[in-house]
């Protein structure tokens, strides 16, 4: 892939917030243009043994959401997972049917999870939203301690308090078996009104000091307790009007480099274990793509200019703001040919228990046309792998 440089006052964003303000009162900023990947043409696989490990092995770069609060040896969740799914994602309530989902109670999902990871030959990943405040899977209604917002403890701004607070987020990811948390939220809240951010009180501050120093305590006491953590919305959600689940949300006019600023201070310091890359449309980036699906946000910018070659997770693949667009076979494609790595399918904007066929089928069938290398598979297996917890 051609490597495309950010324009000039990108760049300088790094060079420190004072510096990075100023550069935002310039509006005029020329559009990146979207790289396309160079691909080579590649044998297809040999036989059934050799497509059998090809889809083993895309299995392991999907996350996947599922009904129910136990399951059996039948269940299709199982059935994944004895395939080599990657990992699962747990939700309390159904967006569809508005009711209980996979949590009820700490002894109930402790079980379920254990039943999971039983069905594993591998190291799954369980992972959740647990960010705290109205972000929190884990609550008072199914048996969790309740938990400050990251707006409450952004505007305490104490590092004992934040300390203290994510240590009781971490108790309950530990407590049940959750291994990966979606947190913390390093968008700054640039938009108060913002549905996604601003409104439910999910980011830290206005101001990349606060976000970064609280986002640090957090990320540590994660990371003591052995639960890998994922930076998010790259390159930047705060000004986002709308909520990219249910919209599709375009962020070209509100977006400023400044956003970038926790990303680049918290990989630098070494404390990113996956970076989350966000369905928002941002023009000043790539004119065509949002950010998920986009070369031009996850390469260049990530990738080369903040330096961060560890994974890269997707929001909801299944998420208005990409499927309306693109459809669901395409936008896979384009995560995988952007540099993302591990694709989350929550099975909550549409309830389908054959996602992971289909997504399977999809990619094995991208490598047989040569559109997809299964070189590019293992780069992204190498990376997943990092975030799996150890034997």
């Amino acid at each position: 892939m051609n490597r495309v440089r950010l324009p000039r006052r990108l760049v300088l964003a790094g060079a420190g917030s004072a510096a990075v303000a100023a550069l935002t009162a310039c509006t005029g900023q020329a559009a990146v243009p979207t790289s396309a990947p160079t691909s080579r043409v590649v044998r297809p696989p040999s036989g059934r043994a050799d497509e059998a490990a090809l889809r083993r092995k895309i299995a392991s770069l999907l996350v996947v959401g599922f009904r129910g609060d136990r399951v059996s040896r039948n269940d299709w969740i199982v059935r994944a997972i004895r395939a080599g799914l990657g990992g699962v994602i747990l939700f309390d309530r159904d967006l569809e049917t508005r009711s209980e989902r996979n949590i009820r109670s700490p002894q109930q999902v402790t079980a379920l999870i254990n039943d999971l990871k039983s069905a594993s030959s591998g190291r799954l990943i369980v992972s959740i939203d647990q960010e705290g405040g109205q972000t929190s899977r884990l609550n008072p209604s199914n048996g969790f301690p309740a938990t400050k917002s990251q707006a409450e403890i952004g505007a305490e701004n104490s590092a004992s308090a934040t300390r203290e607070w994510a240590r009781g987020l971490v108790d309950s990811l530990t407590r049940i078996g959750v291994n990966l948390n979606y947190t913390p939220v390093v968008d700054l809240n640039v938009n108060p009104e913002s549905r996604a951010i601003g409104r439910l009180d999910r980011s830290f501050s206005a101001d990349p000091d606060v976000v970064v120093s609280n986002a640090t305590e957090e990320i540590q006491i994660h990371r003591a307790a052995g639960v890998k953590t994922v930076l998010k919305h790259f390159p930047g959600s705060g000004s986002a009007a709308g909520n990219t689940d249910f919209e599709v949300v375009d962020v070209s006019d509100t977006w400023r480099p400044i956003e970038l600023e926790p990303f680049r201070r918290l990989i630098r310091a070494g404390l990113a274990d996956s970076v989350m890359a966000a369905h928002v449309l941002n023009k000043q980036l790539d004119p065509n793509r949002p950010a998920s699906l986009s070369g031009a946000v996850v390469t260049n910018v990530l990738r080369n200019e903040l330096g961060w070659q560890g994974p890269v997770v997707t929001d909801d693949m299944q998420a208005v703001a990409i499927t309306r667009r693109f459809g669901s076979a395409e936008a896979v494609h384009l995560a995988l040919q952007a540099g993302v790595d591990l694709l989350v399918f929550a099975n909550q904007q549409v309830y389908d228990p054959n996602v992971v066929d289909k997504t399977l089928d999809t990619v094995v069938d991208l490598v047989r046309r040569g559109q997809l290398t299964e070189a590019r598979i293992d780069q992204s297996v190498a990376r997943v792998d990092a975030l799996r917890p150890k034997r």
